[in-house]
């Protein structure tokens, strides 16, 4: 009695738990990413710092002062809200709620999770007793020793039952690893998401940086026409030179081109843009000006190491992770012995209508233990291939926690530095734009001659288009930050 209470006693131990190794993961030590003013040089760090205080200084804005203070994030609010609060611009905001329920990509990501739920539903099924109700009729004549040929008819009624003991818990791994397999697809779901978001933002920055790229143009074509109209009058009035009027001809020939220019390719955005939002083709409506938006954005300069850990694709390495685990202890599970129990109850007749009348009840009761003795290496190869999948995902979970750190710190460099081109692009157009109103009046006062004019009209142009880009740049290294924390963040530490 005791060996048999001991064995007993064994097995419901081993009934405890899972086989195999743990699917729990530590993460890979990770540096927070932040931003130090080591990007620069303390004399070009001192000079920019003056210009941003200069400008804010001629806004006369205090308001503005957030586009250049840094800020540290705050982690436990970083999923409380839409990270697009940031940017302040309503139409983008329904712009990407639209996307999120029209765009076709996201709607196979969320087809996706539906499978591997099921997927998981059915893997966890094994666990359980699996009943089947069976009716079958035959016509049969055998030989029964000297008895000749003997004809007789079965009609058999029956509810079977097949149950595997989960001894080793190598079904409870199998179920593991399809909720780690579902639980993947919902991150892979989220990621779509957090893509789709930046690309509609990043598309739709761009479309805002060619309207007004395209709005400076037709500004400086109409500034060169007027310029044009004046040199052809002194040129009649016998002021001027025709050499003068050709120039100022070729001058504003050149917005003309870029006007035509900026107006296709923002037809291209809008179409690129459509197909996101899942619509066909057409116009998209606008919101704020990117100069508008941009003095509403304050970022952060640092970001915790474990807000990182957060992002979707992490998050999705490591339920792979997870479920390539599960899948070794699964894989030696196939190695052990399996106890199944087994039954059948039902009726047998030799006709049907006798099958519920005086016929008898019939069953069957049987376990049974099954183990593999010899498959020529196939278990054990394929326990070792297990193993080396885990190994795979392994790695492939520590690389996206270390592309998670490589996109952080680009984005934080890439706000800080974009930030500072920005301050100094503005200076300078700025100053060009006071250089060109000064040449203009002198040369229609017949103090300076024409290449002064064209000299600074054509350098504001360009300071102007790389304003703009500048703008456009700054606010896309935002949407990189958010992408790169995989969702964005919510406030800032002594927020507003």
């Amino acid at each position: 009695m005791r060996p048999t209470l001991l064995a007993g006693a064994s097995l419901l131990l081993a009934a405890g738990c899972a086989i195999g190794p743990s699917t729990r993961v530590t993460p890979p030590p990770a540096v927070a990413p932040r931003l130090g003013d080591s990007l620069t040089t303390p004399m070009p760090r001192r000079f920019l710092d003056s210009l941003a205080t200069a400008r804010d200084q001629d806004r006369g804005d205090t308001a503005s002062a957030a586009l250049w203070k840094p800020r540290p994030l705050v982690l436990d609010s970083a999923t409380d809200r839409p990270w697009l609060e940031v940017l302040r611009d309503s139409q983008l905001v329904a712009l990407v709620e639209t996307a999120l329920r029209n765009n076709k990509d996201l709607q196979v990501a969320e087809a996706r999770v539906r499978e591997y739920r099921a997927l998981a539903g059915a893997a966890r099924g094994d666990l359980f007793p699996q009943l089947s109700g069976n009716f079958s009729a035959s016509e049969n004549e055998a030989v029964f020793g000297a008895f000749g040929a003997q004809s007789f008819n079965v009609v058999r009624l029956t509810g079977d039952l097949a149950w595997e003991l989960d001894f080793w818990g190598r079904l409870r791994r199998q179920t593991q690893a399809g909720t780690f397999d579902r639980q993947g697809r919902e991150e892979e779901e989220r990621a779509a998401v957090v893509t789709l978001v930046s690309d509609v933002a990043t598309a739709y920055l761009e479309l805002r940086e060619l309207d007004q790229e395209l709005a400076i143009s037709e500004r400086t074509l109409e500034s060169r026409r007027a310029s044009l109209d004046l040199a052809r009058r002194r040129f009649a009035q016998g002021v001027i030179s025709e050499l003068d009027v050709r120039q100022f001809e070729a001058q504003a020939a050149e917005p003309a081109a870029r006007v035509a220019e900026f107006a296709q390719q923002r037809t291209l955005r809008e179409h690129q843009l459509s197909v996101l939002l899942g619509r066909s083709p057409g116009t998209v409506p606008r919101g704020n000006p990117l100069e508008a938006t941009v003095q509403a954005v304050a970022v952060p300069d640092s970001i915790p190491a474990d807000l990182l850990l957060r992002r979707p694709d992490v998050r999705q390495a490591e339920r792979d992770l997870q479920a390539a685990t599960a899948r070794v202890g699964l894989a030696i599970g196939n190695r052990l012995p399996k106890v199944m129990l087994t039954g059948s109850y039902g009726r047998q007749s030799q006709s049907f209508h006798d099958l519920f009348g005086s016929s008898p009840d019939i069953y069957l009761a049987q376990a049974g233990i099954s183990l593999p003795l010899f498959t020529g290496g196939k278990l054990l190869d394929q326990q070792r291939a297990a193993r080396a999948r885990a190994d795979q995902a392994r790695s492939r979970y520590e690389q996206s926690v270390l592309r998670a750190l490589e996109e952080a710190d680009d984005a934080l460099a890439g706000l800080r530095l974009s930030r500072d081109q920005l301050v100094a692009q503005e200076t300078q157009e700025r100053a060009l734009a006071r250089a060109f109103a000064l040449a203009d009046e002198r040369y229609r006062s017949g103090v300076s001659s024409y290449l002064e004019v064209l000299d600074a009209q054509r350098s504001l142009f360009t300071a102007q288009l790389a304003l703009a880009a500048l703008v456009r740049q700054y606010l896309g290294a935002t949407v990189q930050l958010y992408k790169a924390l995989g969702g964005g963040w919510a406030g800032v530490a002594g927020g507003r």
